[in-house]
C-alpha cells in the first residue's frame, strides 16, 4: 500500500497531528458529461453536417453503444460508522515543502482518512477528509479559531494531498507585490473566451460566460473577431463560424463585462489576446484601425496598455493588456515612439509544441490537430512539458530587468471538426485533469517534470483551458492561481 505523501503549496507553516480512519464508500460519477449542456438543437446540426461526410451512416445502421463501466466519483464516509482506527503523529511541512510520510494512504474506494493539521504559533486546527466525496477540490474545515482558509485536492492515483492557499478568486492579483513582471504569474485563461452560447459542434469552448470566468480567477481571453471592410462592429467568431446560432455577439458588448470586472476588481489585470478570424473580408489594416479609433481609444484608452513592452503589475492593475495577433495599418507604425502597438504576437507559430513569436515576447505551446483520442495523450505530455519550461524561469522583485522572460503561453485545447470524441469538451475531460494532477503532484518539485528540469520561481505562466466552471467545478483554474503563493515568499 502507497505512503501518504502531502504538498504544503502555501507559504504558512503546517503540521499534521492526528489522523483518523473511517470505512468509505464509493461515490459513482454523476450520469452524464460535460457534452450534455450543448443544446439539442447543436445536436440536430451535428446529425446533419455529419450526414454530409459519412453517407454510409445512411446505409447502415449503427450498432448499439456498449453500456458505459461505472465511474467513481469519490468516496465518503459510511454513514452512522466511526473511526476504525486513530493516531497523533507529527509531520511538520515547511512553506512549499513536499514530504512523503510513513502513513499508509487510504485504501482506494473503501477508505477515507480524517487529516488535522495546526498552523505552529498560529490559532486553531484544520481539517480535511481524503479521499473528499468528489474529486474537486475542498475548503479545509477551520477548528478552534483557525484564522486561514487553504484548499485541499487530493490525488488518489498518486497517494498525494497538496494544500493551496485559498485565494480570493476575483481580485487574487491583489496578495501580490507590484514590481513582478506579467510574466511571473501564473495566469489562468480560456481559449476562445466568449463561446459558451449554443454553436456548431467544435466551436463552443466553454462551458460559462466571460464574466463567470472573470469572477473565477481567469485573466487571460482568447478573443477571435471578424472584421469587415465597410463598419467597425466587430463580431466575436472561432475560425470562420459565429459563436452562436441564435445571432451574432459582439466584441463591444463583452468589453462591457470586462470594464464592469476592473471596476469592481481595481487591483487585477487582464490580457486580452485578439485576432482576426471569420468569413469578414475586412484586413488585419482594419481591424488594427477600428481597435485604436473605437474600441481602445477615446475616452476608454485609460483602460488599455498598448505598450509594446512587457509591464509590470503595478503599471497595469485595473486595466487590459493587448496581446496583438494582427498586423499594422501603416498609419500606426509610428506608436508608442516607433516601437509598435500591443504586446506583438503577430507572427504566431501554427501547431507548434514549443514555438516564439518573432517579437520574442511569447512561447507558446499551441498543438491543436488532435486527429484521434489516442493523440490527447501527446498534448498533455506537451502541456506538462511546457509547464516545467516556465517554472524554471526567476523573476526580479525590485526591478531592472531590461528583457525580462517572455509570456510562456500553454494551450489546452485541441480539437477535429470530423471526430466527435475530439471535440474541445471530450478533450478537456481528459486534459484539465491530467493538468490538475501534474500541478499537484510533480509541479515546482525538482527533477519531476518531464525534461527533468531545475525549479525556478515555478510560475505556470498563462495557461489557456477549455470547459472551466462546467458544473461549477473551478478546480483547474484554483490550481493554476495558486502556485501564485511562490512568489509571496519573496515579497
Amino acid at each position: 500500500m502507497a505512503s501518504l505523501t502531502i504538498r504544503n503549496l502555501t507559504i504558512t507553516p503546517l503540521e499534521l497531528k492526528h489522523v483518523e480512519r473511517f470505512e468509505g464508500e464509493a461515490q459513482p460519477m454523476p450520469s452524464g458529461g460535460a457534452g450534455e449542456v450543448i443544446a439539442n438543437v447543436t445536436a440536430n446540426v451535428t446529425g446533419a453536417i455529419t450526414s454530409l461526410f459519412n453517407k454510409t451512416a445512411e446505409q447502415t445502421p449503427a450498432a448499439p453503444a456498449a453500456p458505459e463501466p461505472v465511474k467513481f466519483w469519490g468516496v465518503k464516509r459510511r454513514e452512522g460508522a466511526g473511526p476504525h482506527d486513530q493516531q497523533d503523529v507529527s509531520v511538520s511541512l515547511a512553506p512549499f515543502e513536499t514530504k512523503t510520510t510513513d502513513i499508509r494512504a487510504a485504501d482506494p474506494n473503501r477508505e477515507v482518512m480524517h487529516l488535522v493539521f495546526e498552523q505552529p504559533g498560529g490559532p486553531g486546527r484544520y481539517a480535511v477528509d481524503c479521499p473528499a466525496p468528489s474529486p474537486q477540490s475542498v475548503v479545509m474545515e477551520r477548528l478552534d479559531g483557525a484564522d486561514k482558509e487553504f484548499t485541499a485536492v487530493y490525488i488518489a492515483s498518486a497517494a498525494t494531498l497538496a494544500i493551496f492557499s485559498s485565494a480570493q478568486l476575483p481580485r487574487w492579483m491583489g496578495a501580490l507585490a507590484d514590481g513582478y513582471p506579467l510574466t511571473a504569474l501564473s495566469i489562468p485563461g480560456t481559449h476562445n473566451s466568449p463561446t459558451c452560447h449554443t454553436a456548431l459542434p467544435s466551436v463552443r469552448c466553454q462551458a460559462v460566460g466571460v464574466r463567470e470566468q472573470l469572477d473565477n480567477g481567469v485573466r487571460f481571453m482568447d478573443i477571435r473577431v471578424s472584421a469587415s471592410p465597410d463598419s467597425d462592429d466587430l463580431t466575436l467568431v472561432h475560425s470562420a463560424f459565429p459563436i452562436s446560432l441564435t445571432g451574432n455577439k459582439y466584441l463591444a458588448d463583452l468589453l462591457r463585462d470586462c470594464y464592469e470586472f476592473l471596476d469592481a476588481n481595481p487591483s487585477e489585470v487582464l490580457l486580452m489576446s485578439l485576432k482576426r478570424e471569420g468569413t469578414g473580408k475586412g484586413s488585419d489594416a482594419d481591424l488594427s484601425r477600428y481597435l485604436r479609433d473605437r474600441y481602445l481609444g477615446g475616452d476608454d484608452a485609460r483602460r488599455w496598455y498598448t505598450d509594446p513592452s512587457i509591464p509590470r503589475l503595478g503599471d497595469v492593475r485595473g486595466r487590459i493588456v493587448l496581446v496583438r495577433r494582427f498586423g499594422l495599418d501603416d498609419s500606426m507604425r509610428g506608436e508608442h515612439d516607433g516601437r509598435g502597438w500591443g504586446v506583438d504576437g503577430s507572427s504566431w507559430p501554427d501547431n507548434c509544441a514549443d514555438g516564439t513569436c518573432g517579437s520574442n515576447q511569447i512561447r507558446v505551446q499551441d498543438f491543436y490537430e488532435v486527429d484521434q483520442a489516442t493523440n490527447i495523450e501527446k498534448k498533455i505530455e506537451l502541456a506538462r512539458a511546457h509547464l516545467e519550461r516556465c517554472g524554471e524561469q526567476t523573476f526580479n522583485i525590485a526591478g531592472g530587468d531590461e528583457h525580462p522572460s517572455p509570456f510562456f503561453v500553454n494551450f489546452l485545447s485541441a480539437s477535429n471538426f470530423f471526430n466527435a470524441n475530439c471535440w474541445p469538451d471530450r478533450i478537456a475531460q481528459k486534459v484539465n485533469p491530467a493538468v490538475i494532477e501534474y500541478l499537484c503532484v510533480r509541479h515546482g518539485d525538482h527533477g519531476k517534470g518531464p525534461g527533468q528540469l531545475s525549479v525556478g520561481d515555478a510560475c505556470t505562466g498563462v495557461v489557456v483551458t477549455d470547459w472551466v466552471g462546467y458544473r461549477g467545478d473551478w478546480d483547474l483554474i484554483r490550481c493554476i492561481v495558486g502556485w501564485n503563493a511562490r512568489l509571496q515568499l519573496k515579497q
